[in-house]
């Protein structure tokens, strides 16, 4: 059971790939079971009639953690796995980094990236006021600024009201990667053989999921370090 910022890290270190809250289609670990001994959704005590009174003590701790554990620079946390909340560990960052298809940013996505290189971490807020770009609009980029691993998440910044905002930044200049990074065939094969080894036999679907890669790049992966078996219609993988 997870009760602290540090064993929080040292989870994260070891399992390598999380999310923050469970995802039912996804084969991820994630820190809520580890905080709540379970992935049930009991988040909030509410009264008889069903009313939200206040978070339970572990919702409380989990919501302050993730962006704690980036802002005190012991673990990854960002939208960067399958459009969620993830924890990743700077260990496998390079891996990671170098699993992903190249992209270059266009458009907001590229406005948003080259106002935080020049003018460092940003919130929401402060990149609608500095792009004058929608909401929506504004939060679809950084998404997908932190699904390319562009950016990720430095740090909270109070606000006005009951929410802070947070601060996005370079996932590069936040975590800084080594001049070499591994081969993209050899990082997927690191990263399925690590969720493979957690999750026992997959699908390709369940590999592809958390990262975005085809189905068929995903089963080929899958053909190179698992043994493969047909099972009412789908192909199952599982550790040799």
């Amino acid at each position: 059971m997870v009760r602290s910022l540090e064993e929080a890290a040292a989870w994260i270190d070891r399992t390598g790939l999380a999310l923050v809250f469970p995802k039912a289609d996804l084969v991820l670990p994630s820190l809520w079971e580890q905080v709540n001994g379970s992935p049930e959704q009991n988040w909030a005590v509410r009264d008889g009639d069903g009313g939200f009174v206040r978070w339970t003590g572990e919702m409380g701790f989990l919501w302050g953690a993730k962006d704690e554990l980036p802002a005190a620079g012991l673990a990854c946390v960002g939208k960067h796995l399958a459009r969620v909340a993830a924890c990743i560990a700077p260990r496998l960052l390079p891996t990671l980094v170098a699993s992903r298809d190249d992209e270059a940013p266009e458009g907001l996505e590229a406005e948003v990236a080259a106002l935080i290189e020049d003018g460092g971490p940003a919130t929401g807020p402060e990149l609608r006021a500095a792009t004058g770009a929608a909401k929506k609009d504004v939060d679809k980029a950084v998404a997908s600024l932190h699904r390319q691993l562009v950016l990720t998440t430095s740090h909270l910044v109070e606000q006005d009201g009951p929410w802070g905002a947070i601060a996005h930044e370079l996932l590069a200049r936040k975590w800084p990667l080594p001049s070499t990074l591994p081969a993209r065939s050899d990082a997927r094969r690191e990263l399925s053989g690590l969720v493979l080894a957690r999750a026992g036999e997959l699908t390709a679907a369940d590999l592809a999921a958390p990262f975005g890669w085809r189905r068929k790049e995903a089963a080929a992966v899958l053909d190179e370090i698992a043994v493969g078996r047909d099972a009412e219609g789908f192909r199952i993988w599982a550790r040799p």
